[in-house]
This record gives C-alpha cells, sequence and structure tokens, in this order.
C-alpha cells in the first residue's frame, strides 16, 4: 500500500509577494524519467526536507564566495553556498527557462523594429518553443528546500510551470492562453497610445492621491513620508523583521527555530480532519500538481471489543460483611441527617420567632413613629399657643406688682409721717421738716405749698378716726381688747376708705383681665391642662416609659403647665387672702399626676397610690413656678414688717412650702431672704427717720408728748416682736437675730432714756422679756441694772 500523502493545511493568503519555488539549471537536473519523479510522494519530500534542515547551517555570508567555491573544488573544504533573495531567484529562474533567450532577443529586435516580424525562421523557432502539454510535476532534484522559501501550493504550481521542458517535446497552447495574450497585447497598444503607464499597477491608488511631503520637488524621501511600502503592517510576511545570524549560537537558535516550525507544519498536517484532506486534495487535482489516479484512502478495519476477564463469584461472608458496613454507614448517615434536620428545624423555629419579634418591633416602630408625629404636632400647637398667651400673662402679673407695690408705699409715707409728727412733739423740729417761706411764679403769684401743721393735724384727725373704726369693728372680738388699748397698733395695713375702694376696683379689673385671656380660647384641650399636658404625657409614659424618663418627661410637662398655674394664681396675695395651696386646682391635678392609679383591680382605694417615675410634680411646680412669685410679692410690698397678721401668714405659707419643698434647697433659701429683706428695709427706714431728730435732740415741754413717745416706742416693739416671731421659725438665717438687737440699740434705746419715767422703762422692760438672752444688748443690761 502506497504512503499516504502529506497534506499541507491551507494557509490564508498573504499580501505579501509570493516565493517562488527554485529551479535548478538544465545542466545539473537529473535524469531520471518523468514516471520517477511523478511516483516519489509528498512525504518523502517531506522527510528529505526534514533531514536537509537538521544538517548543520553553513556559513550565509555574502562576501567571499568564490574564494570558498574554489577551496572546495581543490578539497579544503565545504563551499559557501551563496544564499540569493527571493527575487534574484525568480530572475535565476526565469533566464534558465527553455526558449526565453530566443524570445528575449526577438522581442528586443522586434522593438527596434518598427513593426512585428513574420518570416518562417522566426515562426518555426516560435513554434519549438512553445510548449503543447502541461509541465512535470517537480520532483525532488527540481525543488528547492531552502529555509527562507515559503512551502505553500503557489510557489510549487509557478515552479512547475517554470520548470524546464523536455527535449523534442511541443507544447500547444490553449485556446484561453492565446485568448489572454491577445487581450493583453491591446491593452498594451493602448496604454502606449493613450499616454498611460506601461504596467499594471498592484495598487489601488496612484502615487499622485499621496501627499508628496514637505519637498515635492526633492527625490529624497523619508522614511516617514513613504505611504503605503506597509513593511511595519506585513513585517510578518514580507521579512522584514527577518535578520542575518552571524554568530555561532544566533546560527543555532535559527536553525532549531527553522526545525520548530517544519515540525508544527507537519503536525497540522497530520491532525487535518478528512473534509479538508479531501477539499485539499481537489485543489491539487485541478492544479495538475496530483495525478487523478490516486489510490482513494484506506477503509477501517472492524476490530471487535474485547472480552472481560472472569469474574469470581462473591462469597456470603464478604457480603455479608459488605452489606453490614453498609448497613452502619447508612445507619450513621441517617442519624446525621436525623441531627441536621432536627438542628435546621429548630433554626426555623428561631428565625420564625425572630421574625415574629421583628414583625412586633417594626409594628411598635411604626406605632411609636405614629404617635410620635402626632405628638410632635401637638407639641408644636401649645408652643405656639403659649407663645401668644405668656407675654399677656406676664403683663398682667406686672401690673398686680404694680398695684401692691403702690398700696405699700401710700401705707409706708403714712407710717413716716406719723412718726415723724410724733417725734417732733418730744424732740422738736429739724430743719429739713421747718416751714418753707412763700415760692412766688415769675407773675409775682404765690406757689401754694403744703403747710406742715395743717398736713400734721389732718394726719391726726385720720389716725383718730381710723382707730374708732377698728374699735367699732372690733367689739365682737374680745381676743383683740388687749391690742385696742395699745394705740400703736392702729398702723397696720389699713387704708382710708377711698384709697381702699381704689384699691379693690384695680383688683376688679386686675381679675377681668385675667378672664379676658382664654376668652377666645375654645378648645378644651387648651382650656383645662388635664385634657391635654396631661393626656399626652400620660401616654406617653404608658407606652414609652424609657424613652419617657430619659427625657425627663415630667419636667417638661412641669414647664408648660406653668402658664396655667400661674394664671390661676394671678391676682393671688397670700398674705392678704390666706389660702392653702392644696385647694387649687392645679395641686391636685399634679398630685393625680403624679401618683398614677395602678392596673390591679384588687389594691385598696383608700391606700394613697405610691409616687410615679416623676416623683412629686407638686414640688417641682412650687420651685418652679411660686416661690419665685411669692419672692416677688414680698419685696414688692406685700408683707408688711409692722403687721402681726401678715407674719402669721407668711409663716404659714413657708410651712406649706417647706411640706414640698426641702428646706435646704435654694428656692426656699430665696424667699427666707425675701422675707430678711422685708425687715432690714423696715429697720434702716426707722433709723433713716429718727437720725436727723437723735442729732437736734431740743426736748420741749409739751403735754402731747408722752403719749407720742409711747406710740412711737410701741411701733417699734411691734417690729421687734414680729421680726423675733419669723427668727423663731427661720432661724438665725441672714443674721435675725443681729439686726433685732440693731433696732433695740439704734432705734427704741435712744427714745426711751428721754422719756424713761414717763413710759419708757415700761417698753424697755418689755422689750427685754421679748428678747432671747442671746440677743439682749450689754447696753440694754447696764441700764436694766442701774435702775
Amino acid at each position: 500500500m502506497a504512503e499516504p500523502p502529506v497534506i499541507f493545511k491551507r494557509t490564508k493568503s498573504k499580501p505579501s509577494q509570493r516565493g517562488r519555488v527554485a529551479t535548478p539549471d538544465i545542466d545539473t537536473a537529473p535524469t531520471t524519467g518523468a514516471e520517477g519523479d511523478i511516483d516519489e510522494a509528498p512525504s518523502v519530500l517531506a522527510a528529505k526536507l526534514k533531514k536537509k534542515t537538521r544538517a548543520k547551517t553553513k556559513s550565509t555570508l555574502s562576501f567571499g564566495g568564490d574564494e570558498e567555491v574554489r577551496r572546495r573544488n581543490e578539497g579544503d573544504g565545504e563551499v559557501f553556498k551563496l544564499k540569493k533573495s527571493n527575487l534574484s531567484r525568480k530572475v535565476a529562474l526565469r533566464n534558465d527557462l527553455p526558449g526565453y533567450a530566443i524570445l528575449y532577443r526577438r522581442s528586443t529586435a522586434a522593438q527596434r523594429s518598427t513593426g512585428p516580424t513574420y518570416d518562417a525562421a522566426y515562426l518555426n523557432e516560435l513554434k519549438a518553443s512553445t510548449p503543447t502539454a502541461r509541465p512535470p510535476v517537480p520532483t525532488e532534484d527540481t525543488v528547492s528546500y531552502d529555509g527562507d522559501v515559503p512551502m505553500d501550493l503557489d510557489s510549487a504550481a509557478q515552479a512547475s510551470m517554470l520548470a524546464p521542458m523536455q527535449e523534442g517535446e511541443a507544447a500547444i497552447p490553449s485556446a484561453s492562453s492565446i485568448l489572454a495574450a491577445k487581450q493583453k497585447r491591446e491593452r498594451l497598444r493602448a496604454t502606449k497610445a493613450s499616454g498611460g503607464e506601461d504596467y499594471i499597477s498592484l495598487s489601488l491608488t496612484k502615487r499622485d492621491d499621496f501627499s508628496k511631503g514637505p519637498h515635492p520637488e526633492s527625490r529624497l524621501v523619508r522614511e516617514e513620508d513613504e505611504l503605503g511600502d506597509a513593511d511595519d503592517e506585513f513585517a510578518e510576511y514580507t521579512s522584514a523583521q527577518e535578520r542575518i545570524a552571524l554568530g555561532k549560537k544566533s546560527r543555532k537558535v535559527e536553525a532549531q527555530k527553522r526545525r520548530a516550525e517544519m515540525n508544527e507544519m507537519i503536525v497540522d498536517a497530520e491532525e487535518e480532519d478528512e473534509e479538508t484532506r479531501e477539499w485539499e486534495q481537489a485543489q491539487l487535482r485541478r492544479t495538475g500538481l496530483r495525478p487523478d489516479t490516486a489510490e482513494p484512502a484506506p477503509k477501517p478495519v472492524y476490530k471487535p471489543a474485547p472480552i472481560p476477564s472472569v469474574t469470581p463469584i462473591p462469597t456470603m461472608g464478604a457480603a455479608m460483611a459488605r452489606l453490614t458496613q453498609s448497613m452502619s454507614e447508612l445507619t450513621m448517615s441517617h442519624a446525621e441527617h436525623s441531627a441536621a434536620m432536627s438542628k435546621l428545624g429548630e433554626e426555623q423555629r428561631l428565625l420564625e420567632q425572630r421574625e415574629m419579634e421583628m414583625r412586633e418591633m417594626i409594628a411598635k416602630a411604626e406605632e411609636k413613629r405614629s404617635w410620635f408625629s402626632a405628638f410632635r404636632e401637638w407639641v408644636e400647637s401649645v408652643a405656639t399657643f403659649l407663645d401668644e398667651k405668656f407675654p399677656q400673662l406676664e403683663k398682667l402679673e406686672d401690673e398686680h406688682i404694680a398695684i401692691i407695690k403702690e398700696r405699700a408705699d401710700m401705707i409706708a409715707q403714712r407710717r413716716k409721717a406719723e412718726d415723724e409728727d410724733d417725734l417732733t412733739l418730744f424732740f422738736g423740729t429739724p430743719p429739713q421738716l421747718q416751714p418753707k417761706p412763700d415760692e412766688v411764679d415769675d407773675l409775682g403769684r404765690i406757689v401754694p405749698s403744703a403747710n406742715p401743721a395743717a398736713s400734721r393735724a389732718d394726719r391726726t384727725a385720720a389716725r383718730t378716726a381710723r382707730r374708732l373704726r377698728r374699735r367699732a369693728a372690733n367689739q365682737q372680738q374680745p381676743k383683740q381688747r388687749e391690742e385696742q388699748e395699745e394705740e400703736g397698733y392702729s398702723t397696720d395695713a389699713s387704708l382710708p376708705p377711698a384709697d381702699a375702694d381704689d384699691y379693690r376696683a384695680a383688683m376688679g379689673k386686675l381679675m377681668a383681665d385675667a378672664k379676658a385671656i382664654m376668652a377666645d380660647v375654645k378648645a378644651e384641650e387648651f382650656r383645662d391642662p388635664n385634657l391635654g399636658l396631661a393626656k399626652w404625657f400620660g401616654e406617653w409614659r404608658a407606652k414609652f416609659d424609657d424613652i419617657y424618663r430619659g427625657a425627663w418627661g415630667g419636667l417638661g410637662m412641669v414647664s408648660a403647665w406653668e402658664f396655667w398655674v400661674r394664671l390661676e394664681i394671678l391676682g393671688w396675695n397670700p398674705l392678704e387672702r390666706p389660702r392653702g395651696l392644696d385647694s387649687f386646682n392645679w395641686y391636685h391635678s399634679l398630685y393625680k399626676y403624679s401618683r398614677p392609679s395602678p392596673d390591679d383591680a384588687d389594691s385598696d382605694e383608700e391606700d394613697e397610690p405610691e409616687l410615679g417615675p416623676d416623683g412629686d410634680l407638686v414640688s417641682a411646680m412650687i420651685s418652679t413656678a411660686l416661690i419665685p412669685r411669692f419672692c416677688r410679692l414680698l419685696e414688692s410690698g406685700a408683707l408688711d414688717a409692722y403687721s402681726a397678721t401678715d407674719v402669721r401668714r407668711l409663716v404659714d405659707l413657708a410651712e406649706q412650702v417647706e411640706a414640698s419643698v426641702e428646706r435646704q434647697s435654694l428656692k426656699f433659701e430665696m424667699l427666707l431672704k425675701s422675707a430678711y429683706t422685708v425687715f432690714a428695709a423696715a429697720v434702716a427706714a426707722t433709723e433713716a427717720s429718727l437720725h436727723p431728730f437723735l442729732e437736734l435732740n431740743q426736748p420741749r415741754f409739751d403735754p402731747a408728748a408722752i403719749p407720742a413717745r409711747r406710740r412711737f416706742l410701741t411701733r417699734r416693739y411691734k417690729l421687734l416682736r414680729n421680726l423675733l416671731q419669723w427668727r423663731r421659725y427661720a432661724g438665725d438665717k441672714y443674721g435675725l437675730g443681729a439686726l433685732a438687737t440693731r433696732l433695740v440699740t439704734s432705734s427704741m434705746l435712744p427714745v426711751a432714756e428721754t422719756g424713761w419715767e414717763v413710759g419708757g422703762e415700761e417698753i424697755i422692760r418689755k422689750v427685754a422679756q421679748a428678747l432671747p438672752t442671746e440677743l439682749v444688748p450689754p447696753a440694754l443690761q447696764n441700764l436694766l441694772r442701774s435702775t
């Protein structure tokens, strides 16, 4: 069986010019017959080519060739083989063709003559040189297997066409060849007649279509100005990147590379499928390079499948052991799977539980968000309401303070005038109280001025009338008969009838204005804080207790409730109209809110509920709103230091405040400090009134001096008793004891010594009995011992 042919893989056409197979000279061509050339298969050619490429690479230098040939002929060594380029090899092949020299000479002569020549000699010569059959398939000796020549079908076809013709054979051209030659001559004539180019350009564009560069008149072309050469683009196909290997190592590398490429081509040819091989064989038959009588590929030989060897029958013990092991493995696997299923079930249960918790949390969060959104809107509405109403409330509070201060100033001026009248009777009239000369205006008229004597008479008459009215009013009160005998007690906080009527009218107008603040409010939740503040803050504490405690919600509610508390106590003077703090509505509301009722139905209703998480909000409200209000009232004149009634009511008020606020708190200290300020102001006013009379000290005989001295000392004694009564409750805070000693030393002893036998000694002994032992001044002790 013939060896299967070697099929070369069809490659993609390359843009570069294809190399041609070198045709050996006629003289050196082998003398083997045509049949021998055809019988050699391509596999033989590939084997020979492989052997040739494995041979040692000879020197490829292009110089010194003649000397190397001479040395070989002489036997000195190998002859240097000149490696020609593809272009020179093509020229050599063309020159070696039979009849080419004759055709060349004829064509040259024809070109020299004016027209073609058709003599008998030329025609015979032309007929002899024309081939009459297809060229034979190139043999091994006619094909050069140099590594630089690309081995493809096109090169083989060109080599077959350029092969030397056999002597004595005549090649008859076909009709298509003759027609093509005629058409070519016609094109050449037309080209020369039209003055066009005498060649067919392979380029699709002309040189004129490209830029001629910066210097078109110069024939020197720079490398960067050349266009369309495609050396860099098609370097893989044009051998532009190939270099001549000069060194031994580089030649060895080139040889190895060439052999690797050949082996790769052979492997590719062996791995081709049947379809590709049939297509290549058809192409070879069309080109005439493969005879049509090629033997078909051998059919595959049927090979039966091998019969497996005999397997022995397993024994019962081995089978039972295997089954037992499988059973144990299945049991363990079942246990593991059961444990995994139980674990997964537990995880699923936990996940479902967690999902329920998350859903509850989401529901609670949504409820919380919606509730707080509504609460925020309500708080903003309350803030808007308070921003509008608070300035009105503060304005009315200032009016109340102004009314009380005006009343206190009227009483203080009357008391001062009465003291100066009494001091004038037994000390004389000081210069600043002497009658001033009449003043005259620009027209010479006398300006009316107060007459001290007439004013003194009017005050005496008013005091007498006040005392008669008080005695008539107190006839039904036996407890006050002793005090009625004391004339100095008539200076308590009582106004003349006209002034008292004005005071009541002013207070009535103030209360009407207080009611007008809420006259335009129709919403019940703003009129009654129990329906607004208590409701919303109570829901906040019940639903979100942790947030309520963290935000100090109770104190926030107290701050908002302060408006309604101050509005309710507006116009109330605790020393004028005594009233318990628990009688107010705000007190009951805050007390109930601070002690929420338990949800347990079994709890005893009679037991007082315990304080909630907010603590006692009543105490917070008293500290925040009431104590500052009380301090302003006391300092503005609501407390009369000469009134025993005011002092008793002040003590009662302080005890109520102390029940809710710690005694050591700063707020309670503010209340004590305000009371001390009132007493200190009264002592300072007495000293200021007495000082000019003590400097004058010009006693005169006047029957009215004795009752006047008694009235002055009685008023100071009453002030001392009130001061000591407040000291018993407040303690010696801010120097109350020192203030009492100062009153006795600076205001009472100097007056009592001037009339010691006519009532001074009696009053001083009462003072000594009223003063605690530690507060009795040494001057008083010495005076009492001396008498």
